[in-house]
């Protein structure tokens, strides 16, 4: 088993990115920006709701 993988730390990239100045921005670059995040929050939202059905399917199984 890879104990790298199971030690490895979340990336901190979001809270660099919240302490940015967005007055530094181009407004393509903010743009673009939006885009990006909001593709990342679709990304998590997908992953939240597999969890959430594998989760409550182990708890049907469990409860069996």
């Amino acid at each position: 088993m890879d104990n790298e993988a199971l030690n490895e730390k979340p990336d901190l990239t979001l809270g660099y990115l919240a302490k940015q100045d967005l007055y530094t921005l181009s407004v393509g670059d903010l743009e673009g920006r939006i885009e990006a995040l909001k593709a990342e929050i679709a990304r998590c939202e997908a992953t939240l709701n597999d969890r959430g059905s594998t989760r409550s399917e182990a708890e049907k199984l469990f409860k069996s």
